[in-house]
């Protein structure tokens, strides 16, 4: 019975494996289903010398390890999605701001021709303010 039980429970294994190596598939979701169901299943009958009810409870078992791998592995999948959004967005904001610094350099590179022209203000009131005649400084930069 014992070396009943290691050939049956390696064999299981054995397809379980080869059903995890397929979980990221999507069209393999059915196909993993049926095999752990009908892999439980037989575990189960062979268990119990046949009750229906281990059987029963084998497929379903069978059942619920297939939907646990496979959402473990749309888990891992969303997660490593989402890091890697991440890492975009953190990328974008660094190739936006080295664009930045290399348009301020270029434009410290110039030399800009700066003049500086003379405007008079009279004398004004503003709000009650009475500002004094002066000359300010209009700084044109081309």
């Amino acid at each position: 019975m014992k070396h009943a039980l290691k050939f049956y429970a390696s064999n299981i294994a054995l397809a379980a494996l080869v059903i995890d190596l397929f979980a990221g598939c999507a069209a393999t979701r059915p196909i993993s289903d049926t095999a752990l169901g009908a892999g439980g299943a037989y575990l189960g009958h062979e268990l119990s010398n046949g009750d229906p009810l281990a059987t029963a409870a084998g497929a379903a078992g069978g059942v619920i390890l297939s939907e646990g791998l496979h959402f473990a592995a749309k888990k891992q999948s969303d997660k490593a999605y989402a890091a890697g959004y991440d890492k975009g967005k953190s990328d974008a904001v660094k190739q936006q701001y080295w664009l930045y610094v290399a348009m301020q350099q270029q434009k410290r590179n110039q030399v800009a021709n700066v003049r500086l022209y003379p405007v008079k203000l009279p004398e004004q009131r503003i709000d009650g303010v009475t500002f004094q005649p002066s000359t300010k400084l209009l700084r044109i930069e081309e």
